[in-house]
C-alpha cells in the first residue's frame, strides 16, 4: 500500500446553516481516533488543529444566514486547501458542508497550479446545486457545488476564476432535491446518481465509471463525504436526515473502490453533528470510512461495541 502523508485540518464550520452543533465535529473526529486509524495503515499524520475564518465585514442580509462569516471561513479554508494539497492528502475535518466553498476552491487553485482538472466526488442526500438567490432556506451549506461550477449570485465570495466542469462532477446518494435545484441540475452534464438507480443496479458501476473519466484525464479528485449520504439509522448525528440513504456496506464498497483507484487528492468529512449522537456511533463510522479510503480492507475492520 502507497504511503501518504495525511494532512488533518480541523473545519469548525457551523454557520452554513440556523441548526446549530457541526462546530464539535474536529475534536469529535479527533476523539474517534481518525489519526490513529491512518497510522495503524502505516502513514504519516500530521494534525495542523482548526482554522479560523477570516475577519469579513459584508452586511447582513435579508434571507442568507451568517453570510459574513461563511465567506470569512471561505477565504480561510481556501488558503488551508491550497496550502495542504503541497504537502499531502488534506482530510478537512467538518464542520458543516459550507466548509466545501472553501476547500474545493483551495483544490481547485492547487489543481490549477499543477497543471491538472479537478473532479469532484460528491457523496451527500442533496445536491447541493443552490446559489444565495436560489436558496428557500437561506442556508449556505446548500449552495457549494453552485458556488465551484461559476453560477451567479455569490457577491462577496471570492471570484471563480477557472469553475470545475460539470462533466467531472458525480454526485452519488441524491435522494431530496429542491425543485430549483433539480431543474438547474437537469441542465447540466453533472453525473446524479440516486438511490433508485443504486438499488437498481448498484452502487459500483456509476462510481466506476466516473474513475475512469478522472484516470483519463489525470486528473486530480476532491471528495466530499456528507453524513446524511448514509441511512439515519447508521448515522443519526446529522441534522438533516433523509431516511433511504447508504449502507454501511455500500459505504465502505464507496471508499475501498477510491483507494484502490488511488485517484484521491482530498476528502471532506461533513455534517457530523455530536450533539445528534450515540455515544460517538457516527464519527466512529465515518472514521471507519475514512480508513477505508485509506487502505483498510473489509476484513481488518474492528468490531465496534456502540
Amino acid at each position: 500500500m502507497t504511503q501518504e502523508t495525511c494532512i488533518l485540518v480541523g473545519a469548525p464550520v457551523d454557520s452554513g446553516k440556523r441548526r446549530t452543533g457541526c462546530l464539535m465535529g474536529p475534536d469529535a473526529y479527533r476523539t474517534a481516533g481518525l489519526a490513529r486509524a491512518l497510522t495503524d495503515l502505516g502513514h504519516r499524520v500530521e494534525d495542523r488543529g482548526n482554522v479560523v475564518p477570516n475577519r469579513n465585514d459584508t452586511p447582513d442580509h435579508p434571507k442568507l444566514h451568517a453570510l459574513a462569516e461563511t465567506i470569512g471561513w471561505t477565504e480561510a479554508l481556501a488558503e488551508a486547501s491550497e496550502a495542504a494539497m503541497k504537502d499531502g492528502l488534506p482530510i478537512f475535518m467538518g464542520g458543516d458542508h459550507s466548509l466545501s466553498l472553501g476547500t474545493v476552491l483551495g483544490a481547485m487553485r492547487h489543481a490549477d497550479a499543477e497543471g491538472r482538472p479537478l473532479f469532484v466526488l460528491w457523496l451527500d442526500a442533496h445536491s447541493d446545486y443552490h446559489t444565495p438567490d436560489s436558496t428557500d432556506s437561506g442556508n449556505l451549506h446548500g449552495t457549494p457545488l453552485g458556488y465551484v461550477t461559476g453560477r451567479p449570485g455569490f457577491d462577496g465570495f471570492p471570484a471563480i476564476e477557472n469553475p470545475v466542469r460539470h462533466d467531472n462532477i458525480a454526485i452519488i446518494g441524491l435522494r431530496s432535491v429542491d425543485t430549483p435545484e433539480r431543474d438547474a441540475l437537469q441542465a447540466t452534464t453533472i453525473q446524479r446518481v440516486d438511490m433508485r438507480e443504486i438499488d437498481e443496479s448498484g452502487i459500483a458501476k456509476p462510481l466506476t465509471a466516473f474513475l475512469e473519466r478522472v484516470e483519463a484525464a489525470n486528473g486530480m479528485l476532491h471528495v466530499s463525504l456528507d453524513v446524511d449520504f448514509l441511512d439515519p439509522a447508521v448515522a443519526p448525528a446529522v441534522g438533516t436526515t433523509v431516511p433511504g440513504g447508504a449502507t454501511i456496506r455500500e459505504g465502505h464498497l464507496v471508499m475501498e473502490m477510491l483507494h484502490d483507484s488511488g485517484l484521491m487528492t482530498s476528502l471532506d468529512l461533513v455534517e457530523l453533528n455530536p450533539f445528534l449522537d450515540e455515544r460517538g456511533r457516527t464519527a466512529q463510522v465515518m472514521v471507519e470510512l475514512a480508513a477505508s479510503a485509506l487502505g483498510r480492507r473489509v476484513f481488518d475492520r474492528p468490531t465496534r461495541a456502540y
